[in-house]
């Protein structure tokens, strides 16, 4: 159980409070998680989040802080984002408890789930960066979770599901690109169509939203992502 939830890392995005940091670190250690990495945090380290912390010390002094989410989530191959709204372009959406199955099936690496700001959640574009979006059901009268208490469902839900979960890397020939990866493809993809006037930089569109999506859902390899960026090298040069 630990093996895999060992590769489970939880990210807080710019969270303003200190002791959601601490009670997040909380959270985490009654689950028998340990991996929790913060981005930008507004106070950090802060005696607020130590008393929240409480018996999670370690947890808390090992906590990642990073500059921002790409260096977050860069050697990740699977991340899920939580939302409070449905999206323009809609992106697969599950359950806490679908999504915690679904991230210990992909436990072959590190996976990630992302929790946003206190008062506004994930921005549109951290959310485009993950492989599907979770949300959390609430009452209609006050739907708002405090953020430590949505850190405490979701790593519940993965304590869960962890002692029948196995990860499913086996029989698969080569290693799926992470998620550092996968964004140099796009940056390579995105420059190609603007080169080859296909994409209109004055006027995009949801063009590159689109093919992030469709390249999320497909997951490629390390071999499939070297090829396809031989290719758009290839075809850059003939235009």
């Amino acid at each position: 159980m630990s093996q895999l939830l060992d590769r489970v890392r939880v990210v807080l995005v710019e969270p303003s409070h200190p002791g959601n940091i601490g009670g997040a670190a909380r959270a985490l250690k009654t689950m028998g998680l340990s991996q929790l990495a913060v981005v930008n945090p507004k106070r950090f380290p802060d005696p607020q989040a130590e008393w929240r912390a409480a018996g999670a010390q370690d947890v808390l002094e090992a906590t990642r802080i990073c500059a921002d989410l790409d260096e977050a989530i860069a050697d990740c191959h699977w991340v899920v984002g939580t939302s409070t709204r449905n999206r323009r372009i809609p992106w697969p959406l599950l359950s806490a408890e679908q999504a915690a199955a679904r991230m210990l099936q992909e436990a072959h690496g590190d996976v990630a789930i992302l929790f946003g700001r206190e008062n506004s959640g994930l921005t549109n574009e951290e959310l485009q960066k993950c492989h599907c979006h979770l949300q959390i059901p609430a009452s209609p009268q006050y739907p708002s979770l405090n953020l430590a208490m949505a850190v405490q469902v979701v790593c519940y839900e993965l304590f869960k599901h962890a002692g029948d979960a196995q990860a499913t890397s086996a029989g698969w020939d080569r290693p799926l690109a992470t998620m550092a990866q996968v964004e140099e493809l796009l940056r390579h993809l995105e420059a190609v169509l603007v080169s080859s006037a296909f994409l209109d930089v004055t006027n995009p569109g949801q063009t590159m939203t689109r093919l992030r999506r469709l390249l999320i859902r497909l997951r490629p390899d390390v071999t499939e992502v070297q090829m396809l960026r031989g290719v758009l090298t290839h075809l850059d040069k003939g235009s």
